[in-house]
C-alpha cells in the first residue's frame, strides 16, 4: 500500500474509483510511473491485479492550459472506437476535493514504451521495419479524422495554427525564462518571417514520437500523452515526428529509439504520408525547424519545473544536461532555416 505518495490521496482516490468500477478489490497500489516532464501518471493495481492508469498535473503551480485533465480525457475518450488506437478510459474527476486537482483514469495498456536505443534494440528485426510504418499510418488516420463528427470540433480554432503556437509558446517562453539563449531569439524571429500558409486542418497530436505510445508486435497499442493536442496544420505533427527519427550514427551519442537502427527512413515516412493523404510536404524543413524550436520551449518550462520542485520528489534530473538541451534545440531549428 503506497501510503503518502506525492500527488494521490490514497483513501479518497480508492473511494472515487470503487464508486466507477464494480469489480475493484482493494487495497489499491500506487506506483509512479517514470518517464513524462509534465503531467504525472500512476499506475493503479487492485488486489485482483487489474491494472488501471490515473494521470493528474504536475504539483505546485503551474500554467492551467497545459495541463488541462478534461481536456485530455475528452480527447482519448472521442477517439476510441477509431482507427487511432487509445486506452479506453474509466472516467474524469473534477473536484478538487477528491485527490487536490483533477485527476483522469483510464484502463491499462501492456506493452513497452520505446524511451530509447536499449528499448528498440530489443525488438526484433521485423518489428522494428514493420512499427515506422504503422506509426506514420496512425497519424496519418488521425489527421484524416473529421474532429466535428467525434465531437473535437471546439478542441481549438482549426485556422492560423503556426501564429497561435507562436504565439503561445514564445508567451510561455517568457513565463519560464531563466536564461538568455541566442538561437531562440534569431529562430524566432525567422519563424514568423517564413511562416507557410496552412493548408486544410485537422486534430494535431502535438507530441507524437515512439516514446508515446506503447507497441506490441510492430504495431502501435495506444497513443500516449494528448495534453498538447489541439486542431491546426497537421503537417507540425509530421515534422516533430521527422525530427525524432533519428538514424544510427546522425548524432553523436544518440540515444532516441530509431538510432538503435532498422526503422524505415524519413524519406519513407514522408512519402508514406503524403500519399495517405494528398498533402504536399515540399514546406516540411520549415515545419522541422518550428518543431525544434517550440520543443526548446518547452523543455525550458520542464527545466524550471524541476528547478523550483514543482514535479515532486524522488526524480534524477540533470539539470545543466536540462538547460543545455534547451540551446541545442534551438540551434537545431535555426540550423534548418539557414
Amino acid at each position: 500500500m503506497a501510503d503518502g505518495l506525492e500527488g494521490i490521496d490514497t483513501v479518497a482516490v480508492t473511494a472515487w474509483l470503487a464508486d466507477r468500477l464494480e469489480n475493484l478489490e482493494t487495497p489499491l497500489d500506487f506506483e509512479l510511473l517514470a518517464g513524462g516532464h509534465s503531467n504525472l501518471t500512476y499506475r493503479v493495481t487492485d488486489r485482483a491485479a487489474n491494472t488501471y492508469v490515473l494521470r493528474r498535473p504536475p504539483l505546485g503551480h503551474v500554467l492551467q492550459s497545459a495541463h488541462d485533465m478534461g481536456r485530455e480525457h475528452k480527447i482519448i475518450f472521442a477517439l476510441q472506437g477509431s482507427a487511432v488506437p487509445v486506452a479506453t478510459t474509466v472516467g474524469l474527476c473534477v473536484d478538487d476535493s477528491v485527490n487536490d486537482a483533477p485527476f483522469y483514469v483510464m484502463n491499462y495498456v501492456a506493452g513497452p514504451v520505446l524511451h530509447n536505443h536499449e528499448a528498440a534494440a530489443a525488438l526484433s528485426e521485423e518489428d522494428r521495419a514493420a512499427l515506422g510504418l504503422h506509426v506514420i499510418d496512425v497519424l496519418a488516420a488521425l489527421h484524416q479524422i473529421d474532429p466535428d463528427v467525434v465531437g473535437l470540433g471546439d478542441l481549438g480554432r482549426k485556422e492560423a495554427y503556426l501564429q497561435r503556437q507562436m504565439k503561445r509558446w514564445v508567451t510561455q517562453w517568457g513565463a519560464t525564462k531563466t536564461h538568455e539563449v541566442p538561437a531562440m531569439d534569431e529562430s524566432t524571429r525567422l519563424l514568423a518571417e517564413r511562416m507557410p500558409e496552412q493548408v486544410g486542418s485537422a486534430i494535431v497530436h502535438g507530441d507524437y514520437r515512439l516514446g508515446n505510445m506503447i507497441t506490441n508486435d510492430g504495431r502501435v497499442s495506444a497513443v500516449l500523452d494528448w495534453e498538447l493536442c489541439t486542431l491546426g496544420d497537421p503537417l507540425a505533427d509530421v515534422g516533430y515526428l521527422l525530427n525524432s527519427w533519428v538514424g544510427p550514427g546522425e548524432r553523436e551519442e544518440d540515444l532516441t529509439p530509431t538510432s538503435a537502427g532498422g526503422f524505415c527512413s524519413r524519406e519513407t515516412l514522408s512519402e508514406r504520408y503524403a500519399q495517405s493523404t494528398g498533402r504536399d510536404l515540399s514546406d516540411i524543413n520549415y515545419y522541422r525547424a518550428f518543431s525544434h524550436w517550440r520543443l526548446a520551449a518547452i523543455n525550458q518550462g520542464v527545466y524550471k519545473r524541476y528547478l523550483v520542485g514543482a514535479m515532486g520528489e524522488g526524480h534524477d534530473v540533470d539539470l545543466d544536461a536540462q538547460k543545455l538541451g534547451v540551446t541545442t534545440l534551438s540551434e537545431m531549428a535555426l540550423e534548418l532555416l539557414s
